[in-house]
Formats: C-alpha cells, structure tokens, sequence
C-alpha cells in the first residue's frame, strides 16, 4: 500500500516488528552497530520523557506509535497524541497505531484509541488484537480500522482514498481469518465473553501491581505496570541487558527480556509481563528477592 522510498518513524525502544518487516520490505538501508538502519527516523524514549518522545524534527511519510506501550508500560495522554495527531496532518503523514493493549487501561483520562483525537481519522490507521485480551496469540486473528477520510498522497501530490487501497490489496492478498478464529473473536464480545476477558485482564493487572510494588521495595527502578500489563525495569548498577538477564536466568531461574532486543535506548533495562498465574509471579519475586 506505501511506497518502499516513505521514510519511517518508530520509537526506540520498539516492537521489533515495525522495524523488521520495513527491512524485508526494502524500505531500510544496511544496519549498523547498535542495531539501527539507515533510512529510519529513531525517537528515543526515556524516563525522562516519559518514554513518549516528541514528533521528529523532519518530515517522515510513516509513524508507528503503540501505546500502551510494548516494551515500556507507558501510556500517552490525550494531549501527547494530539500533538502527534497535529505533526500528521501538517506533513500529509500516516499514523499506524498500535492499540493492542487499550483494554488494560483502567484511568479515564488515559484515551483507548486514537480516533478520540480530532482529526485523527484523517491521518491514522488503528490496529487491534486478541492476542492478550483474550488469549489469541497463536491464533492470529485482529483487525485494522482505516477510516474512510484517511488519504494517501503520491509523488505528484495526488491524494489518493486509502480505505478503498487498503481494501483491495488485503481481499486480493489474503484469504481471511479461518471461520472458527473468526467465530471465538465474536464470542469476545459476547456478554459472557466480555465478562471472561475483564477477568483476565484483572487477575494480569493484579500481577502487573504485585510486580511493580515489589521491585519498587527491593530498591529497583521500574516503570509501566499501570494501565499497562509490561513492568520496564531498569538494571540495577548499570549492568548490561544481556547480563541481567543471564544473572536472573542461572541465579533465580526467571525470564524476562533484555531492554536492548527492542533497541538501542532499551540497554540498561529489562522487560518482565503480567502474563502468568499469580502463584508464579508471586513465586518469580521471592527468587528474585534472594538475589
């Protein structure tokens, strides 16, 4: 659907999937050192932004934004989005937000979708998923939402209706989720299913909460856990991603993962989830409390 020369915009740290399939795609040049490709605008998120960087300074064609966010925990206002949303329709660009995690948000004033912004059906495609909510990983069923006033602009500046593109490529390109993936996702919806998921969401926030707390007594850094089911834990004595994660593999026998996979600006920290049975993040925090 966008041309391999858009210059594209991601957060670091980052879902290795936004950056991975631009370099399949051909829309990167070569990698360097740190891990970081030529052709990609990175916007560093660190705990003094509030893991949520300002619009670049350049115009860029693609902005991939989630929140909350994956790997950090933090959420973005209603005010940090506008401002994204006012960057896009200034620079005829497309957001691609990643709304993956919106049903872990419990704080009113925290925005569930970005099409709560003025103007954002204009410039923004939102991206849905079962995975966590409702224990699809594996699955692979989700959906996109493409507004009909989103447009897409060529060389010459002719806009172009992205909904009717968007459409044709995907029903000519795939086939569709199977009829039963399709048939469990309705069912999320469902009184019962509703009630399933809201229960599962609480028994995550409930480890997210007990995750956050205890490390925050044994004296470690950490942020996200709020409104979000990531802990983003920051390494303690400025040892290496790498090496805190080998430390609590062979020491304590937990797994998280290292900062530094989901970028540059991740060195230093380490990502752990509420995803589990409590009895087992409860049993991770004792180990790790022996450290």
């Amino acid at each position: 659907v966008f041309g391999l020369d858009n210059v594209v915009a991601v957060t670091d740290p980052v879902y290795p999937v936004y950056v991975d399939t631009n370099v399949m795609a051909g829309r990167t040049g070569a990698g360097d050192a740190a891990g970081r490709y030529a052709g990609i605008v990175y916007m560093p998120c660190t705990a003094e932004n509030g893991f949520t960087p300002q619009p670049p300074g350049q115009p860029v064609d693609l902005i991939y934004l989630c929140y909350p966010n994956n790997p950090t925990g933090a959420v973005a206002s209603k005010q940090v989005l506008a401002e994204w949303v006012d960057y896009a329709r200034a620079h005829k660009a497309v957001i691609l937000f990643d709304a993956a995690y919106e049903a872990f948000i419990t704080d009113p004033a925290i925005p569930h979708s970005i099409y709560e912004i003025p103007g954002a059906q204009e410039v923004a495609i939102e991206f849905r998923s079962y995975s966590k909510t409702a224990g699809f990983t594996g699955v692979r069923c989700g959906f996109a939402v493409v507004p009909k006033a989103l447009k897409g602009y060529t060389k010459a500046g002719e806009a172009v209706d992205a909904n009717r593109l968007w459409s044709r490529r995907h029903t000519t390109k795939f086939n569709g989720a199977s009829y039963v993936s399709q048939a469990g996702a309705a069912a999320v919806y469902t009184p019962e299913g509703r009630r399933q998921v809201r229960q599962t969401i609480d028994i995550y926030m409930g480890n997210a909460a007990l995750i956050r707390q205890s490390l925050q007594k044994l004296g470690y850094e950490v942020y996200g856990g709020i409104n979000a089911p990531y802990i983003w834990m920051r390494t303690p004595n400025g040892m290496d991603s790498w090496a805190f994660f080998d430390v609590l593999l062979t020491k304590a026998h937990v797994v998280g993962t290292p900062g530094a996979g989901f970028g540059s600006a991740g060195q230093g920290y380490l990502r752990l989830t509420a995803f589990g049975a409590p009895q087992h993040c409860a049993e991770a925090l004792r180990r790790i409390e022996k450290l």
